[in-house]
């Protein structure tokens, strides 16, 4: 297995995280590593349905539904009760 590279995972998330829940997922990323990973993969994805838009694109799924949905989870989380600077996500019992 490949050393991860957070410089990759920034540069190209694709590459390194198969789906926007593996990088929520990832225990080895702090909440702001996180939002940059997701962010940068939503501004890939806008491309994405920009050339789809355009006849241009290779016919690949559109992960931005995915990516807002991953970076909406991380809009909630909040410090866990007790602990000093770790995260929990902070549910509203919605799916």
């Amino acid at each position: 297995m490949n050393a991860f590279s957070l410089h990759k995972a920034l540069m190209d998330p694709k590459s390194v995280y198969e789906t926007p829940e593996n990088v929520l997922a990832d225990p080895r990323l702090d909440r702001r590593s996180k939002l940059e990973i997701l962010r940068r993969w939503e501004h890939d994805a806008r491309q994405l349905a920009v050339a789809e838009d355009e006849a241009m694109g290779g016919g690949e799924p559109s992960m931005l539904h995915r990516v807002l949905r991953a970076i909406a989870v991380l809009a909630e989380v909040r410090p866990a009760a007790g602990s000093r600077g770790g995260y929990a996500p902070k549910f509203n019992g919605r799916g």
